[in-house]
């Protein structure tokens, strides 16, 4: 299963989310791999996919006035093609487990960019509103998917010890296609747009041919020589991979016999309440917290609040990479339960700010504060909420009690992530 590569993510985490909680992150392994270029190829090819997902959340606000005026759609035909994507990142989140052990994790990764890249050809050439929602949902079902694939792709090529770096960029990544995106769409039609979104797509699909598949995932299948053949590849045709091959052959046999037991609805015992509602509650937390009704409609916002739509938009876009590795570098300092709770209080206080900008419009001696407080307010919530969403934060939740219902609480993650998504998306542009 795809959660044995992604257990052992969990040691890389700095601090327990869960009041008592004990860290089981060892000090040192007895025999560290170093990092190998196919290592760092593979990762490279694989974070294309998290590009594609972050092109795609930042496609909606530099595209809105340009669709809105060339198709004539309404605010709420709009709205609908904004927040389709979720229907589809939930379908595609359905299926995502049983397709990467079905197929493999390559075999996924390039299914899910050929659904992707027909997607956007859907949008680039649509005339009607309902070729444009097709591609959207197309597009949805392809991320879906991706953002379980990719990291625990991700996770089960790397070494342990350096897990929680290489895991850490697929958030970077993310956060580098919504900036060139939001970057890129205010210098280029909607069309050409959508067009430029596919060169990730193309990436992917062409590179997946040059790397290795996931060893974890054909030492499953009992694969024994191709196992071995693609852990030499990714740790150097010097290293000596037979106590990671024991290692990784003893995991899987663990997991085979505790996932022959697992029901569904095991995970809903009341001995997991507590770390489910923890969790899940987090999901909800950041999902109705504004991120994606901003993400998606800041073009609006900035209009709204006199901001300007030019200069407002690339200066969010250019703060989201080097945010992205405050996080990082913030993770490893105060760990995440701080960062969450901090997190949150600075998104709420930020939100309040921008709310209170646009009261400020209808007092004629503090209307001119209405740009400057929307757009600090803006960007310092764009960096609070970064401050807790990494790739960690989806693997918390997955601790050691429930590690064997791991891909059962991960799909309904997933599913309740995107669904919760749909109502800000589609309701706030109202």
């Amino acid at each position: 299963m795809a959660g044995d590569g992604i257990e052992e993510g969990l040691e890389s985490a700095t601090s327990p989310l869960l009041p008592g909680e004990k860290s089981t992150s060892s000090s040192a392994t007895r025999n560290q791999h170093s990092i190998t270029p196919v290592l760092v190829c593979s990762t490279l090819v694989a974070l294309c996919g998290s590009f594609t997902y972050g092109c795609s959340v930042g496609y909606s606000s530099p595209a809105e006035s340009g669709i809105m005026e060339d198709l004539g759609l309404s605010v709420s035909a709009y709205s609908f093609f904004g927040s389709i994507v979720t229907i589809g990142g939930m379908v595609g989140a359905i299926l995502s487990g049983k397709m990467a052990d079905l197929v493999g994790r390559r075999g996924t990764m390039w299914a899910c960019q050929i659904i992707c890249m027909a997607g956007w050809l859907a949008i680039a050439f649509a005339k009607k509103a309902w070729c444009l929602d097709i591609g959207r949902f197309l597009v949805g079902v392809a991320i879906g998917i991706l953002t379980y694939v990719v990291p625990v792709y991700i996770s089960e090529i790397t070494p342990k010890h350096l897990r929680g770096r290489f895991t850490s960029a697929n958030q970077l990544l993310v956060c580098c296609g919504f900036a060139v995106t939001y970057f890129v769409g205010s210098i280029v039609s909607w069309r050409a747009l959508s067009l430029i979104a596919t060169i990730p797509s193309i990436l992917q699909i062409v590179c997946l041919f040059f790397v290795p598949e996931s060893p974890r995932w054909l030492a499953k299948l009992g694969r024994q020589k191709e196992f071995e053949a693609s852990l030499q590849r990714l740790r150097g045709a010097e290293s000596d991979i037979s106590e990671e091959a024991v290692d990784i052959r003893d995991a899987i046999e663990i997991l085979k016999q505790t996932s022959a037991e697992t029901r569904t609805l095991e995970l809903f015992q009341r001995r997991y309440a507590y770390v489910i509602i923890v969790g899940e509650g987090l999901i909800l937390l950041q999902t109705f917290g504004g991120n994606s009704a901003v993400s998606y409609y800041l073009g609006t916002i900035f209009a709204k609040a006199n901001v300007s739509t030019s200069s407002g938009p690339i200066i969010f876009a250019l703060l989201q990479i080097p945010t992205s590795i405050a996080t990082v570098l913030l993770m490893d300092s105060f760990g995440r339960r701080t960062l969450l709770m901090v997190s949150a209080t600075t998104s709420c206080l930020c939100l309040f700010l921008v709310g209170l900008s646009f009261c400020f419009q209808e007092s004629n001696n503090l209307k001119e504060l209405t740009p400057i407080l929307t757009l600090v307010g803006i960007l310092v919530f764009d960096l609070a909420w970064k401050t807790s969403k990494n790739p960690e934060f989806f693997l918390q939740k997955n601790s050691k009690p429930i590690f064997r219902l791991m891909n059962i609480s991960s799909y309904l993650s997933t599913c309740i992530n995107l669904f919760c998504f749909y109502f800000p998306t589609h309701k706030c542009a109202h």
